[in-house]
């Protein structure tokens, strides 16, 4: 059941301390709860609740904030409950109108709210923290000059100025689009096919020692696990191994699961009415044995490493290896998302956990951005893989310009120096979204999904792009009140807007003889001044 109440907070001098002292309202938490659309969030969130069966849910506010905490900080389920225990920031953060020394919610929770929430509920969360930050710009920007509306005084230019008028009236491409592909790796042991098996047969132990229990049997069947065990170990621990040696172990655990799986059907065979005794999660890895089994086997006989649809852990069945052929690793173990930037704001457009070729997405990424915008991009900054000829055939339709190679013979007269300058800083601008990936990566462990169903762990992925994008979002708020700042400090706006140089990296301000402003440079990726 439905239980929320608006944004609407108590002041910071209002939040309720029992050791005394205030809040200080520059804290990140604070400055970043001021920013998000909380009511529109928890629209989103209660999508899939009941307005009055069930018992009342915990705030909307409360659990979407505890979900922010727990991936900006890198913390486990349990880690978070309780650091936000310890810190009244954190608290106010989650809307919260006093301090509170007891849990939140269990850490357990974080699973169900993972399943509820999913990709496309973070998605819209993303595009409304878009749709926030396209307001502020045009705040910012004002209203454009509108240039050529005076009519023509020549009779012969009104058929011209009619075009014109109609081109007008559609929507000019805008912006830079940036595609990419990567993994986010699943938290997983490196497979191999003999620890595949070995894995599988000691589940299959375990399913047996439950069945005889079940039964109340007198004879255990017999399983052979300590020999298998002992062959197991005997390659495992060697430092180095051939082929043959490998290939001889593996037809032996073959041999050991075989046995297992007979027992096991055996033994279900002595239930009435073909019922099955196992619960979920047990019925689940009965099932995935006997693909293990099936497919290892198919593998062995054939002499190959490859199969369709090849399981690569049995605790996550639905994780495929991907080739990606980098350098660290030439196979990921993930699901392969494919991600869109515009102006630092990341989204995901596809997300399997089966390889798939990256150039099917880049249509479908043109789409999204028209819908969220309004209009095509003028620009498409994508790797080669991306540019087919069907690709550039539809980006050529709709007047959008790609940065790569053209096809056919080069082209006669050479580029001025300006254009080779203007391709070259197009080329290097794709770079941003390898460093969105590098930042995912490397600070929000976007290549450790430790979610073990898939569900999870893809709300686990998306949830990892939202902080960044919310990370992005405070940036900006800190440069719009830089902004604010100087306009305070300096009356001559006009003449302080010519000191300006802003690009995607850094502004600088320049030629300014006050002390305040004497080499100051404010980096937008660092989000501190210098």
């Amino acid at each position: 059941m439905i239980s929320y109440t608006s944004s609407n907070q108590l002041p910071i001098e209002e939040f309720a301390l029992p050791f005394g002292g205030k809040l200080v309202s520059d804290n990140r938490w604070i400055v970043l709860s001021q920013l998000l659309p909380w009511d529109h969030m928890a629209s989103i969130y209660y999508r899939k609740m009941s307005v009055k069966k069930g018992a009342p849910g915990k705030n909307a506010r409360l659990v979407i904030g505890a979900i922010i905490i727990k991936h900006m900080e890198k913390f486990s389920d349990e880690k978070t409950i309780q650091t936000i225990q310890e810190n009244p920031y954190m608290q106010y953060f989650l809307g919260l109108s006093g301090f509170t020394n007891k849990p939140i919610f269990d850490p357990s929770l974080f699973v169900y709210i993972r399943k509820r929430l999913g990709t496309e509920a973070f998605d819209e969360m993303t595009q409304k923290i878009i749709e926030i930050t396209m307001k502020e710009e045009k705040a910012i920007k004002g209203k454009p000059d509108k240039k050529g509306t005076h009519p023509p005084s020549d009779d012969s230019n009104k058929e011209e100025h009619k075009q014109d008028q109609i081109k007008e009236a559609q929507p000019n491409n805008k912006g830079k689009l940036k595609m990419d592909a990567t993994v986010a790796d699943a938290f997983i042991k490196f497979p191999t096919d003999l620890d595949l098996l070995n894995d599988s047969r000691e589940k299959s132990e375990d399913l047996i020692d439950f069945l005889f229990e079940d039964l109340k049997l007198k004879v255990k069947p017999r399983t052979y696990r300590q020999k298998a065990r002992k062959d197991f170990l005997l390659l495992a621990k060697k430092k180095n191994k051939n082929h043959k040696e490998i290939r001889k172990c593996i037809r032996k655990q073959l041999g050991y699961l075989n046995r297992d799986i007979k027992h096991l059907y055996k033994m279900l065979d002595q239930y009435q009415d073909n019922s099955i005794p196992f619960d979920r999660q047990q019925y689940k890895y009965f099932l995935v044995i006997q693909e293990v089994y099936r497919q290892q086997l198919e593998m062995y006989k054939k002499n190959e490493h490859s199969c369709q649809n090849r399981i690569v852990s049995i605790h996550q069945p639905h994780v495929r290896p991907i080739v990606r052929g980098k350098a660290k690793a030439k196979v990921e173990f993930g699901a392969k998302i494919g991600v869109s930037l515009r102006d630092g704001f990341s989204r995901i457009d596809t997300l399997s956990w089966e390889a798939y070729n990256e150039s099917t997405d880049l249509q479908k990424q043109c789409e999204n951005y028209n819908t969220l915008y309004g209009y095509y991009p003028e620009l498409v900054q994508a790797d080669r893989i991306y540019l087919t000829l069907e690709n550039r055939n539809w980006l050529k339709a709709r007047n959008i310009r790609i940065i790569g190679k053209p096809l056919g013979r080069p082209p006669k007269e050479e580029l001025t120096a300006y254009q080779k300058r203007k391709k070259r800083k197009e080329e290097a601008e794709r770079n941003h979204i390898e460093g969105k990936f590098g930042q995912g990566k490397n600070g929000y462990e976007l290549n450790k999904i430790r979610a073990r169903l898939q569900e999870t762990s893809e709300s686990w992925i998306a949830a990892i792009f939202l902080v960044m994008n919310l990370v992005r979002l405070s940036k900006d708020f800190l440069f719009a009140h830089f902004l604010d700042y100087l306009r305070s400090r300096f009356i001559l706006l006009d003449l302080l807007t010519s000191l300006f140089k802003v690009n995607n990296y850094r502004l600088a301000l320049v030629g300014c003889s006050s002390p305040e402003c004497s080499g100051l440079v404010y980096h937008q990726s660092l989000g501190n001044f210098k």
